[in-house]
Protein backbone atom coordinates (compact mmCIF):
# COMPACT_ATOMS: atom_id res chain seq x y z
CA UNK A 1 0.00 0.00 0.00
CA UNK A 2 2.84 2.45 0.76
CA UNK A 3 4.44 1.95 -2.64
CA UNK A 4 1.05 2.31 -4.29
CA UNK A 5 0.42 5.65 -2.56
CA UNK A 6 3.86 7.07 -3.37
CA UNK A 7 4.05 6.11 -7.04
CA UNK A 8 4.15 8.95 -9.57
CA UNK A 9 4.05 9.05 -13.36
CA UNK A 10 5.75 11.55 -15.63
CA UNK A 11 3.69 13.29 -18.27
CA UNK A 12 3.59 16.25 -20.59
CA UNK A 13 1.52 19.09 -19.06
CA UNK A 14 -1.36 20.21 -21.15
CA UNK A 15 -1.63 17.02 -23.14
CA UNK A 16 -5.22 16.49 -24.28
CA UNK A 17 -4.76 12.72 -24.33
CA UNK A 18 -3.35 12.78 -20.81
CA UNK A 19 -6.20 14.96 -19.54
CA UNK A 20 -8.74 12.60 -21.08
CA UNK A 21 -7.03 9.60 -19.47
CA UNK A 22 -6.98 11.29 -16.05
CA UNK A 23 -10.65 12.22 -16.35
CA UNK A 24 -11.51 8.65 -17.32
CA UNK A 25 -9.63 7.21 -14.34
CA UNK A 26 -11.31 9.70 -11.99
CA UNK A 27 -14.76 8.97 -13.45
CA UNK A 28 -14.28 5.20 -13.22
CA UNK A 29 -12.98 5.57 -9.67
CA UNK A 30 -16.06 7.50 -8.57
CA UNK A 31 -18.38 5.00 -10.23
CA UNK A 32 -16.64 2.02 -8.66
CA UNK A 33 -16.53 3.78 -5.29
CA UNK A 34 -20.28 4.33 -5.46
CA UNK A 35 -20.82 0.71 -6.51
CA UNK A 36 -18.64 -0.53 -3.64
CA UNK A 37 -21.06 0.97 -1.13
CA UNK A 38 -23.71 -1.60 -2.11
CA UNK A 39 -21.82 -4.72 -0.92
CA UNK A 40 -20.66 -2.72 2.12
CA UNK A 41 -24.27 -2.00 3.10
CA UNK A 42 -25.25 -5.60 2.33
CA UNK A 43 -22.40 -6.97 4.45
CA UNK A 44 -23.24 -4.59 7.31
CA UNK A 45 -26.94 -5.52 7.19
CA UNK A 46 -26.13 -9.24 7.12
CA UNK A 47 -23.67 -8.86 9.98
CA UNK A 48 -26.19 -7.00 12.16
CA UNK A 49 -29.08 -9.31 11.25
CA UNK A 50 -27.19 -12.53 11.95
CA UNK A 51 -25.06 -11.23 14.81
CA UNK A 52 -22.04 -12.97 13.30
CA UNK A 53 -19.66 -10.12 14.13
CA UNK A 54 -20.77 -9.79 17.74
CA UNK A 55 -20.64 -13.57 18.19
CA UNK A 56 -16.86 -13.41 17.85
CA UNK A 57 -14.77 -12.32 20.80
CA UNK A 58 -12.91 -8.99 20.38
CA UNK A 59 -9.61 -10.84 19.99
CA UNK A 60 -10.92 -13.21 17.33
CA UNK A 61 -12.67 -10.34 15.57
CA UNK A 62 -9.42 -8.35 15.38
CA UNK A 63 -7.48 -11.33 13.99
CA UNK A 64 -10.17 -12.06 11.38
CA UNK A 65 -10.30 -8.39 10.40
CA UNK A 66 -6.53 -8.00 10.01
CA UNK A 67 -6.09 -11.29 8.14
CA UNK A 68 -9.07 -10.66 5.87
CA UNK A 69 -8.29 -7.01 5.15
CA UNK A 70 -4.61 -7.51 4.33
CA UNK A 71 -5.39 -10.68 2.38
CA UNK A 72 -7.97 -8.90 0.25
CA UNK A 73 -5.72 -5.88 -0.32
CA UNK A 74 -2.91 -8.16 -1.47
CA UNK A 75 -5.29 -9.94 -3.87
CA UNK A 76 -6.61 -6.63 -5.21
CA UNK A 77 -3.11 -5.39 -6.00
CA UNK A 78 -2.35 -8.67 -7.78
CA UNK A 79 -5.49 -8.53 -9.94
CA UNK A 80 -5.96 -4.77 -10.41
CA UNK A 81 -4.98 -4.85 -14.10
CA UNK A 82 -7.67 -7.46 -14.84
CA UNK A 83 -11.45 -7.37 -14.63
CA UNK A 84 -11.10 -9.83 -11.74
CA UNK A 85 -9.75 -6.96 -9.66
CA UNK A 86 -13.16 -5.28 -9.63
CA UNK A 87 -14.84 -8.40 -8.24
CA UNK A 88 -12.13 -8.90 -5.63
CA UNK A 89 -12.55 -5.27 -4.59
CA UNK A 90 -16.32 -5.70 -4.25
CA UNK A 91 -15.72 -8.85 -2.18
CA UNK A 92 -13.41 -6.80 0.04
CA UNK A 93 -16.06 -4.11 0.57
CA UNK A 94 -18.60 -6.81 1.52
CA UNK A 95 -16.10 -8.15 4.07
CA UNK A 96 -15.55 -4.64 5.45
CA UNK A 97 -19.30 -4.24 5.83
CA UNK A 98 -19.43 -7.47 7.83
CA UNK A 99 -16.64 -6.23 10.10
CA UNK A 100 -18.43 -2.89 10.54
CA UNK A 101 -21.50 -4.71 11.87
CA UNK A 102 -20.00 -5.01 15.35
CA UNK A 103 -19.80 -1.21 15.74
CA UNK A 104 -23.20 -0.72 14.11
CA UNK A 105 -24.80 -3.20 16.52
CA UNK A 106 -23.33 -1.36 19.48
CA UNK A 107 -24.58 2.00 18.22
CA UNK A 108 -28.02 0.57 17.43
CA UNK A 109 -28.18 -0.43 21.09
CA UNK A 110 -28.62 3.27 21.90
CA UNK A 111 -32.08 4.77 21.88
CA UNK A 112 -30.97 7.21 19.16
CA UNK A 113 -28.71 4.72 17.36
CA UNK A 114 -30.41 5.08 13.98
CA UNK A 115 -30.06 8.86 13.98
CA UNK A 116 -26.40 8.60 15.02
CA UNK A 117 -25.69 6.35 12.04
CA UNK A 118 -27.42 8.81 9.70
CA UNK A 119 -25.43 11.69 11.22
CA UNK A 120 -22.19 9.76 10.70
CA UNK A 121 -23.19 8.98 7.11
CA UNK A 122 -24.06 12.63 6.44
CA UNK A 123 -20.86 13.85 8.08
CA UNK A 124 -18.75 11.40 6.06
CA UNK A 125 -20.44 12.47 2.81
CA UNK A 126 -19.84 16.13 3.67
CA UNK A 127 -16.16 15.51 4.42
CA UNK A 128 -15.74 13.50 1.22
CA UNK A 129 -17.33 16.11 -1.04
CA UNK A 130 -15.40 18.92 0.68
CA UNK A 131 -12.05 17.14 0.29
CA UNK A 132 -12.79 16.02 -3.29
CA UNK A 133 -13.80 19.56 -4.24
CA UNK A 134 -10.66 20.95 -2.63
CA UNK A 135 -8.56 18.43 -4.55
CA UNK A 136 -10.04 19.69 -7.82
CA UNK A 137 -9.19 23.35 -7.12
CA UNK A 138 -5.84 23.08 -5.31
CA UNK A 139 -3.03 23.68 -7.82
CA UNK A 140 0.01 22.87 -5.69
CA UNK A 141 1.69 19.47 -5.69
CA UNK A 142 0.64 17.43 -2.64
CA UNK A 143 2.90 14.43 -3.26
CA UNK A 144 5.07 15.10 -0.18
CA UNK A 145 1.92 15.10 1.94
CA UNK A 146 1.56 11.35 1.38
CA UNK A 147 4.70 10.47 3.34
CA UNK A 148 3.51 12.24 6.48
CA UNK A 149 0.01 10.80 6.18
CA UNK A 150 1.36 7.28 5.70
CA UNK A 151 3.51 7.61 8.83
CA UNK A 152 0.46 8.93 10.68
CA UNK A 153 -1.66 6.00 9.49
CA UNK A 154 0.91 3.47 10.72
CA UNK A 155 1.16 5.22 14.09
CA UNK A 156 -2.63 5.05 14.39
CA UNK A 157 -2.61 1.39 13.40
CA UNK A 158 -0.14 0.44 16.12
CA UNK A 159 -1.91 2.77 18.54
CA UNK A 160 -5.20 0.92 18.08
CA UNK A 161 -3.42 -2.43 18.47
CA UNK A 162 -1.79 -1.23 21.70
CA UNK A 163 -5.07 0.13 23.04
CA UNK A 164 -6.71 -3.24 22.46
CA UNK A 165 -4.60 -4.41 25.40
CA UNK A 166 -4.52 -1.14 27.37
CA UNK A 167 -8.27 -0.47 27.12
CA UNK A 168 -7.79 3.27 27.75
CA UNK A 169 -10.88 5.38 27.01
CA UNK A 170 -8.82 8.58 26.77
CA UNK A 171 -6.35 7.01 24.33
CA UNK A 172 -9.20 5.56 22.27
CA UNK A 173 -10.86 8.97 21.92
CA UNK A 174 -7.54 10.57 20.99
CA UNK A 175 -6.91 7.91 18.35
CA UNK A 176 -10.41 8.32 16.90
CA UNK A 177 -10.05 12.08 16.56
CA UNK A 178 -6.61 11.71 14.95
CA UNK A 179 -7.95 8.98 12.66
CA UNK A 180 -10.76 11.28 11.53
CA UNK A 181 -8.25 14.02 10.71
CA UNK A 182 -5.65 11.81 9.02
CA UNK A 183 -8.07 9.97 6.74
CA UNK A 184 -9.98 13.13 5.86
CA UNK A 185 -6.64 14.49 4.65
CA UNK A 186 -6.01 11.19 2.85
CA UNK A 187 -9.20 11.74 0.81
CA UNK A 188 -7.77 15.05 -0.39
CA UNK A 189 -4.42 13.45 -1.15
CA UNK A 190 -5.76 10.34 -2.93
CA UNK A 191 -8.28 12.23 -5.09
CA UNK A 192 -5.60 14.78 -5.97
CA UNK A 193 -3.26 11.95 -7.05
CA UNK A 194 -5.87 10.71 -9.51
CA UNK A 195 -6.53 14.21 -10.83
CA UNK A 196 -2.80 14.85 -11.31
CA UNK A 197 -2.19 11.47 -12.96
CA UNK A 198 -0.24 10.03 -10.03
CA UNK A 199 -2.59 7.03 -9.98
CA UNK A 200 -3.61 5.57 -13.33
CA UNK A 201 -5.39 2.43 -12.19
CA UNK A 202 -8.96 3.04 -11.08
CA UNK A 203 -9.14 -0.16 -9.01
CA UNK A 204 -6.16 0.91 -6.89
CA UNK A 205 -7.55 4.44 -6.70
CA UNK A 206 -10.92 3.14 -5.53
CA UNK A 207 -9.29 0.92 -2.91
CA UNK A 208 -7.33 3.85 -1.45
CA UNK A 209 -10.29 6.25 -1.36
CA UNK A 210 -12.66 3.56 -0.05
CA UNK A 211 -10.33 2.90 2.89
CA UNK A 212 -10.21 6.65 3.56
CA UNK A 213 -14.00 6.95 3.56
CA UNK A 214 -14.45 3.79 5.63
CA UNK A 215 -12.08 5.03 8.33
CA UNK A 216 -13.68 8.48 8.40
CA UNK A 217 -17.15 6.94 8.82
CA UNK A 218 -16.03 4.45 11.47
CA UNK A 219 -14.20 7.14 13.47
CA UNK A 220 -17.05 9.63 13.22
CA UNK A 221 -19.65 7.04 14.24
CA UNK A 222 -17.54 5.96 17.21
CA UNK A 223 -17.12 9.55 18.38
CA UNK A 224 -20.84 10.22 18.02
CA UNK A 225 -21.59 7.06 19.95
CA UNK A 226 -19.29 8.12 22.78
CA UNK A 227 -20.69 11.63 23.12
CA UNK A 228 -24.22 11.34 21.77
CA UNK A 229 -25.41 7.84 22.60
CA UNK A 230 -28.61 7.83 24.65
CA UNK A 231 -29.34 4.75 26.70
CA UNK A 232 -32.90 3.61 27.51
Amino acid sequence: MNEQRLQTVSSFPGSGTLAAQQNRVLRNTYWLLALSMLPTVLGAWLGVATGIARAMSPGVSMIVFLAGAFGFMFAIEKTKEKSTGVYVLLGFTFFMGLMLARLLSMVLGFKNGGSLIMMAFGGTATIFFAMATMASVVKRDLSTMGKFLTVGAWILFFGFIANFFLQSSALMLTLLVLCLGVFSAFILYDVKRVIDGGETNYVSATLAIYLDVFNVFQSLLSILGIFGGERD
